[in-house]
């Protein structure tokens, strides 16, 4: 899931929202070599003839027809033989499809198979008391900072996220330029923004969010392994607490599951935010739905999409807050993709210690492309999901929410959905 490319078009221009195509190399494929034509029929009868004394002899282990047929005595005295047909390409053909056969069942077994458990992980009732614990999230755009929404809007939102358990608000703040540096530019009207959510909504936090696109499946992006870019981030982080943020969300996408350095930025990010005592969050990627998925998929696409369970563990370590980024699954039907929140939430929930705050991402947007169908990934599926997820995991766990991307493109369904399955 790209954040640094909004999901759904923002009203009006002037965002500087940007995202990187991901490229990946076709495939090549020898041609295949042609066979000989097969003889669609045998005539009834032969004329016995002698043997040619000038063509080659048959070598009977390697000949196309096989060893000939017995010979006779024909009524005067000359030998008979008959050949065997040439059935060499019927067998060809006949070895291709099982080839074929073989294949696809190889490749498509093992998808059934997870696709198959994913539905069985959606089935049974989620425990009881496993709604909102008033720490939710949602994702907000560019328009809030720079000068699109006004005074009556935020009045607007208050009065929709009142009666919900959203405590949060990640607001687009960048994006960052690739050296790590953030222009004021960006958000000329985020001091009006957090005044007026801190007046009309006591008790909800105002993070910027700031991301990036990064070099690490293209040319062009954020190169993190640069000490000078990374400090240079860290100082844009400063930057917007100053301006009034309660918090820095950080999204830098596609961010490879091992990044040592990321692990360093966030350390020093985390020095900045707890000196100001403000929150640092982060949105994170899917976790491997099987051990070391990631790195298969990486070397089958270029590009590895997931998280190991280890290393999200190692981010979530460092964090105040985490959200899970469970959309653009390529889940085909609504009981899949809920059985696969389900196993990313009881994923998470493992690997996030009990100090930081976990967030499971709602899909607060509509698309259909692959990787994402939107009559499959809903809200009322993510949500049970969820629910099912914590249920089976740790029910209790206290610095539990989820997440909805994105405030422009969420629709009333969206939010009944939300209410209903989660708010109660």
């Amino acid at each position: 899931m790209d954040h640094t490319q909004p999901k759904t078009d923002e009203p009006a221009a002037g965002d500087p929202e940007t995202g990187a195509p991901k490229a990946g190399d076709p495939a090549a494929g020898a041609p295949a070599a042609t066979a000989p034509a097969a003889t669609d029929s045998e005539p009834t009868a032969r004329a016995a003839t002698a043997p040619d004394p000038t063509a080659p002899a048959d070598d009977e282990e390697n000949s196309p027809q096989g060893p000939p047929a017995p010979a006779g005595e024909g009524e005067n005295g000359v030998a008979e033989g008959r050949p065997r047909k040439n059935r060499r390409p019927r067998r060809t053909r006949a070895r291709a499809r099982r080839t074929l056969l073989a294949v696809l069942a190889v490749l498509l077994l093992p998808l059934l198979t997870a696709e198959a458990a994913l539905r069985v992980a959606y089935v049974g009732d989620p425990a009881d008391g496993t709604y909102t614990r008033n720490r939710d999230a949602m994702w907000l755009g560019h328009a809030w900072v720079d000068g699109r929404k006004d005074d009556a809007d935020v009045t607007a939102l208050a009065r929709r996220l009142r009666t919900t358990g959203i405590r949060d608000l990640y607001v687009h703040t960048g994006p960052m330029e690739h050296d790590g540096t953030l222009p004021r530019s960006r958000y000329p009207k985020a001091r009006r923004l957090t005044d007026a959510v801190h007046r009309e909504l006591p008790g909800v936090r105002v993070q910027a969010f700031l991301g990036d696109v990064l070099a690490t499946e293209t040319p062009d992006g954020m190169r993190l392994e640069r000490a000078g870019t990374r400090a240079a981030v860290v100082r844009s982080a400063g930057q917007v607490l100053d301006a009034g943020y309660d918090g820095v969300h950080l999204d830098v996408e596609p961010l490879h599951s091992g990044d040592r350095n990321y692990l360093s930025l966030l350390d020093d990010l985390r020095e900045t935010t707890r000196a100001r005592e403000a929150q640092l969050s982060v949105a994170a990627h899917q976790i491997d739905p099987l051990p070391a998925f990631h790195s298969f998929w990486g070397a089958l696409t270029g590009h590895p999409k997931w998280w190991s369970q280890e290393f999200f563990g190692q981010v979530a370590r460092r964090v105040d807050q985490i959200a899970v980024m469970t959309y653009d699954t390529m889940q085909p039907l609504q009981s899949t993709y809920g059985g696969y929140v389900a196993q990313q939430t009881s994923l998470a929930l493992e690997a996030t210690p009990p100090t930081t705050h976990l967030l499971m991402g709602l899909p607060f947007y509509h698309e259909n492309r692959f990787g994402h169908w939107n009559h499959a990934e809903t809200v009322a599926a993510a949500v049970r999901g969820v629910r099912l997820g914590l249920s089976r995991t740790d029910a209790g766990r206290a610095r539990f929410g989820v997440a909805a991307y994105i405030d422009f493109a969420a629709t009333e369904e969206d939010w009944r959905a939300y209410r209903e399955g989660w708010v109660r």
